[in-house]
Formats: structure tokens, C-alpha cells, sequence
């Protein structure tokens, strides 16, 4: 049942989870918790009317509602770099070219580490050392983000429509107040309030059970060198850029800098393809 196993990613604390079907005896993909705002997105209703369809379909009905498709895991280096940013994805399963299994999940975070570990011991490019607002790292325009006030469908309308992660949460004043992911989502369904889509972005952060990802900041004038030392070190998706005063001016994210450090020195760019 998709509850059962939406519950299952809650209660062991991951993202997501490969999917193997037992008849065919094979790998079929992978569960996230986008397929959760997926679920709530399409069925919800109203606070009075209980979602159904989370208590009673399977994960096989489910997946056989969309459609399938997307990169393959056998990509490798900057290809799979190219995979996960273009398609916005955030794990590439790695298959045994001879029995298919899984034998890892790529993900951003560990692609950066990876970078960040080894290329201390190269010489250090000079172009870390310039500033993130010069070089133009991160979104600066038709930033994604909600209101404190805004209810949670609200968020989920925004994830699904512009596909993007996270989202800055700022009050009415402008200020950033703190950060909805979809990782945020999830904890609905470990709440048992996946009904309540009414409830106020605010208060779900207020009431979430874990210290999630919070706000950790950047300015335009810092170092991309320094931007990449802070994300590996508090292992965060992205960096909210902010003033003086607090207020919103871009995001940049782990593929804004995989982009620049992997993809735009070959001259690829996957962000705008």
C-alpha cells in the first residue's frame, strides 16, 4: 500500500526508495517523496474529505498512473552530473550492467563531497576565489518561494508546477522566516495530518517533528569557494542569498555549483537545456 510504504521512507528517515518487483524479479524504479506531493496534489479535496486513495491504492496503481521515463543509472561522471541537473532530479540509481541491481544511489550531495574531498589536494582553481554574484551562480530572477501564511496546498502547487525542491519562506515584509522542502511533505504523512493541506506553511515548520534542513545563508559578495565550504560542511541542498536586512535576493543550490564546477568547464549547460 502507498501509506505503508511512504510511512516505511519516515520511519527509516530517507528520501526515497527503489522499487523491486517480485515477479519480474528485477529493479522497476524508484519511490520519492515526490510520488507523496504527487498523491496529495491529485487527490486532496478539503480538510473534510479523507484521501482514499493514500489509504487503499498500491504502489503499482499508482506507478501505472504515470508515466515512466528518465535518465538511466548507468551513466557515469559528468554524464550523470548532466542526468540529475537537466532532468531535476536528485538520485540516479547505479545498475550491475549484468544483473541489474542497485548497486548505489548517486545523489548531489555526494557528487559535492566527492569534489569538495579530493580537489583539496589539487591546486586550487582561481576562479573559487571570485564571488558568487560575479560569476552568476544561483536563480536571482522568478524565484520560487511562499508566504508564512500561505496554506501548505499551497507549497504543493508551487512543487509540482515549478518542479523545484525547497522553497523560502518569507513574511510579509520580505524577510526569509525559514525553508519548506519536500522533504517537509513526508512528515505529514509520519504526523497523520496529510489531510490538513488548509494548515498554514508556518505552522507545518512550527510543528514539524525533526530539525530539518533550516536557513543557512550566503551573501552575494562571498567567495564560491567559501559558498562550497559551507554547503559540505552543514550538508545542505542550497544556500538562501540574502542582505543586510534578510530579505530574499537568490537561491543557489547543489546544481548551480555541480554546473559550474563539472558541466560549464566542458561547456555543457544542463540548467538551461
Amino acid at each position: 500500500m502507498i501509506k505503508k510504504a511512504f510511512f516505511a521512507l519516515v520511519a527509516n528517515g530517507v528520501r526515497a526508495a527503489p522499487l523491486w518487483d517480485s515477479q519480474k524479479q528485477s529493479f522497476v524504479g524508484m519511490l520519492t517523496i515526490t510520488d507523496f506531493i504527487l498523491v496529495l496534489h491529485r487527490y486532496y479535496r478539503s480538510p473534510l474529505v479523507q484521501i482514499y486513495e493514500i489509504e487503499e491504492h498500491t504502489i503499482q496503481t499508482w506507478r501505472g498512473e504515470q508515466r515512466t521515463g528518465g535518465p538511466k543509472g548507468r551513466d557515469q561522471g559528468s554524464s550523470a552530473v548532466y542526468s540529475l541537473i537537466k532532468n531535476r532530479i536528485h538520485r540516479l540509481p547505479v545498475l550491475d550492467p549484468a544483473s541489474g541491481n542497485v548497486l548505489h544511489i548517486l545523489t548531489h550531495k555526494r557528487l559535492l563531497k566527492f569534489l569538495h574531498i579530493f580537489g583539496a589536494l589539487l591546486p586550487r582553481p582561481q576562479f573559487l576565489s571570485r564571488s558568487i554574484q560575479d560569476l552568476g551562480i544561483g536563480t536571482f530572477r522568478d524565484l520560487a518561494v511562499v508566504l508564512d501564511t500561505a496554506p501548505i496546498l499551497s507549497a504543493l502547487d508551487i512543487f509540482v508546477d515549478r518542479r523545484v525542491s525547497a522553497l523560502p519562506v518569507v513574511n510579509e515584509s520580505g524577510e526569509v522566516v525559514g525553508l519548506y522542502s519536500r522533504f517537509d511533505v513526508i512528515h505529514l504523512a509520519a504526523q497523520k495530518i496529510y489531510n490538513r493541506l488548509d494548515m498554514s506553511v508556518g505552522e507545518a515548520l512550527r510543528r514539524r517533528s525533526l530539525c530539518l534542513e533550516g536557513i543557512i545563508s550566503c551573501q552575494p559578495h562571498e567567495s564560491l569557494g567559501d559558498v562550497i565550504d559551507r554547503i559540505a560542511r552543514e550538508q545542505v541542498h542550497r544556500l538562501v542569498m540574502v542582505d543586510e536586512s534578510q530579505h530574499l535576493l537568490g537561491v543557489v543550490s547543489l546544481s548551480d555549483i555541480l554546473q559550474a564546477l563539472v558541466l560549464s568547464p566542458a561547456g555543457i549547460d544542463a540548467l538551461g537545456a
